[in-house]
């Protein structure tokens, strides 16, 4: 790396240690124009890589923040990534990240909400430090090398019910800290942490996508499904709404999240879904909240950027069997209602009887740096190299 390269990474991360030191907070916006708009997939991945990135799109200035005529879009999912032996470094470095961005201005940097920022108000609002190392020491012992013990688990359940796994709590959310709660319960009351955001009049940036009937949910009329602004409008006033009458405690938005439990089993909702028309989903995918859902329902003329799904688990779902899974990528998904297809790529140009799905969850923490691609809402092309 060049010793310039090497000053804006270390000028940044000298930045986000003084965001984090500082306390949650959000800095407002600022109202300078951007000339580029980029989406992030899932930033589960060091924050040193995740500046890698950037710095190879050309977006870091030498100041430690993103050039002043950038605006990022980060599509949820800022934390847990990496091995058991990792999970200290790996909850300082998602919070380095989530403060890092939070303080850049709010319409320069857009956070949205996955479900794995989600659990730390949900699954995890239970926990402090002391308990949650306490229930992740009996984790591990129920789950390990991908395999649980059940009579272990049920054990584990009963003591820690307001969690559906061990798996969980070993694994799946395995690095939370109490900090991190903090941060992302400040940044719901502020609103900066979003669950979607429109980037054109039928262009929708949010985690996991949505449907016909999640959008029912919300109250907005069928024939609006496909106005970005209106679509992004009623699922931000359905999160603001609950939040607003929020005391602590889990956070639930009834019809579209859920968080999990050990008497209802893992979380559902619009921030965990995926797309899915394997046989033995038909079934899970008609009811809402939920954690998969049938492609063929998706708003007609919209598209929407999601994150959440690698290729490997995108390949599974939809039953493609040509080529192979290819971290870093951009993907899209294309139906009219009855035909579906995926395919690596941007999407082609689509009509307004059909719905598009585009994937940039690239599997960061897997994925060589010059490889990973983010996606240009303007020109709605994946880029990987510099401009």
């Amino acid at each position: 790396m060049n010793p310039p390269r090497d000053a804006r990474i270390q000028a940044a991360l000298t930045r986000a240690r003084h965001a984090v030191e500082a306390g949650p907070r959000s800095t407002p916006p600022d109202g300078v124009p951007r000339r580029r708009r980029l989406v992030l997939g899932d930033p589960q991945a060091p924050f040193d890589k995740v500046l890698r990135i950037l710095e190879h799109q050309g977006l870091l200035g030498e100041d430690g923040w993103l050039k002043p005529d950038v605006q990022l879009v980060s599509v949820g999912d800022h934390f847990d990534w990496g091995p058991p032996s990792e999970r200290d470094a790996a909850s300082r470095s998602a919070l380095e990240l989530v403060a890092w961005f939070a303080a850049h201005p709010a319409d320069q940097v857009l956070l949205l909400l996955g479900n794995h920022d989600l659990a730390r108000v949900g699954e995890m609002a239970g926990f402090d430090d002391a308990r949650f190392a306490m229930a992740q020491a009996e984790a591990d012992r129920v789950y390990q090398h991908g395999v649980t013990d059940e009579a272990g688990e049920r054990a584990f359940l009963e003591r820690w019910p307001q969690v559906p796994t061990a798996e969980l709590v070993a694994r799946d959310f395995g690095n939370f800290r109490q900090v991190q709660r903090d941060w992302v319960e400040h940044l719901l009351r502020v609103r900066r942490f979003r669950a979607a955001y429109a980037a054109g009049p039928a262009l929708l940036v949010l985690h996991a996508g949505v449907t016909d009937e999640d959008l029912a949910v919300t109250g907005l009329a069928r024939e609006r499904s496909a106005d970005a602004h209106a679509v992004a409008q009623a699922l931000n006033s359905a999160v603001d709404e609950q939040v607003a009458g929020w005391r602590g405690g889990r956070l639930e938005i009834p019809g579209l999240h859920q968080p999990g439990d050990a008497a209802h089993g893992e979380g559902t909702g619009i921030f965990y879904h995926r797309p899915s028309v394997k046989p033995e989903d038909a079934e899970r995918t008609r009811r809402t909240p939920r954690r998969r859902f049938d492609p063929r329902r998706l708003p007609a003329g919209l598209t929407q950027v999601l994150g959440h799904t690698r290729d490997k688990r995108i390949r599974e779902l939809m039953g493609v069997t040509s080529g192979s899974a290819r971290d870093g990528v951009v993907r899209h998904l294309v139906t009219d209602g009855a035909r579906v297809e995926c395919a690596h790529g941007a999407p082609p140009p689509t009509s307004a009887a059909e719905a598009v799905l585009v994937f940039v969850d690239g599997g960061m923490s897997h994925c060589p740096v010059e490889d990973y691609e983010l996606f240009d809402l303007d020109t709605r092309a994946a880029v990987r190299a510099a401009r």
